[in-house]
């Protein structure tokens, strides 16, 4: 499904954010909103929710500034969880990215990466992850595991990627089995991942590791804007939805409910 459809079954939906969307399902389920790819951008309409996940490049070329730029106007959603990881656009998040530009030495930079993880973004209710996982229970007291990768495969310069198959396989075989939701930057091979160039420019490693985390019902990213929607894929252990949340180009949430 691209942008404008909707996906249901028994257990999850998926809808791109429009005046038709139907409203939150209860209490037996869990709405997210989720977008990625926003490089700076904050005029976006953006539903209610229980939970708001960002998959990334929260600026357009990693300037602390623009970073913050981002961060103020996630603090200002009222969303009671919101997660976010960087991109391949956030330089300065990225501990082995060298200092750049002007009056970006590694004071400036250690400020924005302490900043992301710090005590006035827990306070917004804002959650940053890098390689790591969180748990955090809905109002409805359904616990969630989430687990969260910068990572994408090597494109140009960028932050936080890979470009041997080696490497992916270290950084994916951290995604701990029990994670419900996954939130990365890169698509995995094959799943909304196509360029306008028709490369389909997902990661295959990754592909291959979600073949093995039955717990993982639903798979947020962004990256290539051009394939943004959603997807149902069928697993052994039910339906996981895929969605490419990219905002870039058509300023349009993705929505996932998914029953508890």
């Amino acid at each position: 499904m691209h942008l404008g459809g909707s996906l249901t079954t028994e257990s999850a939906c998926a809808y791109a954010h429009s005046p038709g969307v139907p409203p939150h399902p209860g209490p037996e389920w869990t709405r997210f909103i989720c977008i990625s790819d926003n490089h700076s951008r904050t005029q976006c309409d953006l539903p209610p929710g229980d939970v708001l996940l960002h998959a990334g490049d929260l600026s357009s070329w990693g300037y602390p500034a623009q970073v913050m730029k981002t961060l103020d106007w996630i603090k200002s959603l009222d969303y009671p969880t919101k997660i976010i990881i960087a991109g391949n656009h956030d330089l300065c998040l990225d501990e082995d990215v060298p200092p750049f530009g002007e009056d970006l030495g590694p004071e400036s930079l250690a400020t924005i990466r302490e900043y992301v993880r710090g005590e006035e973004m827990k306070k917004a209710n804002v959650h940053y992850l890098e390689y790591e996982s969180f748990e955090f229970m809905t109002a409805a007291g359904r616990k969630w595991i989430v687990y969260g990768s910068p990572a994408s495969p090597k494109h140009a310069s960028g932050a936080f990627q890979y470009s041997e198959r080696q490497a992916a396989q270290l950084i994916y075989d951290k995604i701990p089995s029990d994670t419900e939701i996954l939130i990365t930057h890169t698509p995995a091979k094959y799943c909304l991942d196509l360029t306008a160039k028709g490369k389909k420019a997902g990661c295959r490693v990754l592909r291959e590791r979600l073949k093995s985390l039955e717990a993982c019902r639903l798979h947020v990213f962004g990256h290539i804007h051009e394939d943004a929607g959603a997807d149902m894929i069928d697993t052994d252990a039910g339906v996981r939805v895929a969605v490419n949340a990219a905002i870039a180009r058509s300023g349009t949430a993705m929505i996932v409910d998914l029953r508890n």
